[in-house]
């Protein structure tokens, strides 16, 4: 028993390790807020600041005040839609931070006059999803491994390969990257999945999803009858470096671990650059390049995304000194805590197709909205 979950004890102490280097350096992040605050001109206009005004996110006078039930009610979306399709929780965390709390608007106010303030505002929105990703991923994980849908060798391998990538990228792109470029680069990521993932379910596609097809029948016909899903969950067959096999409902599955560290570095580079978990890149590469159905695509994801949201966050945080909202932060967490124990509960009733096209069509939306926000200025509703 205590072998199944080792993986989560190990991440739940390195938590619990950081944490206290966090607090260490609240104090000199918050410095730093107060000199970037200080350095903006006095006024109501555009790009100024009325230093009487009342504080809002950050403790930043005339900064919007993120409604905390609403934050809890987006949270639990965010926490469903992750645990669910094991994606796009981080990016519905970041439409929440951007556009339901105005948080985006506001920094982009401050891009010319106070560009040290857009790019910690900016560097905390990127941080605040990032921790509701990990608390997802970390109960989406939890209960996937006791339904058996988590290829857990996959998903740390998967997850070596973001550690490398998350530390690379924050001390490349902290406290440089400006709003709207994280915002374009944001939306023109999420469509290109998008995109890819209307290919693959084509007929061309689909050609080489024959075993993954198999089992996605016997999983669905399964729940339907009623019976239990533990007994032809994930086995691992063979184990070593070269190559890995596993078996799910009766059909066998292969990939390389090494390929899955390769694939985790790029994946996770991308992700942490815009701030998200990663899990819309985990799912076609564990779909289209590992095969796998997506009733095990969402476990495995929630165990790399884990791993890396772990390790970037503190990176971020404790190296870095990004600091997070923690009023909003603290009932989110609630909420995400909330949906993520709905999510593997009710995936399971959710047919494949349903669950892809879910996937595809909150890409395709949310990709064109914020690359033409980004890059354009055009508001798409």
């Amino acid at each position: 028993m205590i072998k199944k979950f080792l993986p989560f004890i190990v991440v739940f102490l390195l938590i619990s390790s950081f944490s206290i280097i966090l607090f260490d350096n609240a104090a000199y992040a918050q410095i730093s807020l107060e000199e970037a605050i200080s350095n903006i001109p006095a006024g109501s206009e555009k790009g100024e600041m009325d230093q009487s005004a009342k504080k809002g996110f950050l403790g930043i006078p005339g900064a919007p005040s993120p409604n905390l039930m609403i934050g809890f009610l987006w949270a639990i979306w965010v926490g469903w839609i992750f645990s669910t399709v094991g994606a796009f929780g981080g990016i519905m965390a970041g439409v929440g931070h951007i556009s339901i709390f105005g948080l985006g608007d506001y920094a982009k106010t401050f891009k010319t006059s106070a560009p040290e303030l857009n790019k910690l505002v900016t560097d905390s929105i990127r941080v605040s999803n990032q921790w509701l990703v990990g608390l997802s991923a970390l109960v989406s994980s939890i209960s996937y491994t006791k339904q058996k849908r988590l290829v857990s060798s996959l998903g740390l391998f998967l997850g070596l390969g973001a550690l490398f990538a998350t530390f690379l990228v924050v001390f490349t792109t902290a406290g440089k990257v400006k709003f709207s470029q994280y915002q374009g680069f944001f939306g023109l990521i999420v469509f290109i999945i998008g995109g890819f993932m209307i290919y693959e379910q084509s007929p061309r596609g689909q050609r080489s999803k024959k075993e993954a097809q198999a089992a996605v029948k016997s999983f669905e016909k399964t729940i339907k009858d009623k019976k239990n899903i533990e007994d032809q969950g994930v086995k691992t067959l063979k184990w070593n470096i070269i190559k890995t096999e596993i078996s799910f409902f009766g059909q066998k599955f292969t990939f390389s671990p090494v390929w899955a560290f390769v694939g985790g570095f790029f994946i996770s580079a991308i992700a942490s650059f815009i701030g998200v978990g990663g899990g819309f890149l985990y799912v076609p590469f564990l779909t289209s390049i590992v095969g796998l159905p997506m009733f095990v695509v969402a476990g495995t994801s929630a165990l790399s995304v884990l791993i890396g949201m772990t390790f970037s966050i503190f990176n971020f945080m404790a190296l870095k000194g990004v600091i997070v909202y923690w009023p909003l932060i603290g009932v989110e967490l609630l909420g995400v805590f909330a949906g993520s124990l709905i999510g593997p509960r009710t995936a399971k009733y959710i047919p494949n197709r349903v669950l892809k096209g879910i996937f595809i069509v909150l890409a395709v939306y949310l990709g064109f909205r914020y690359t033409l926000k980004g890059f354009f200025g055009i508001n798409l509703l």
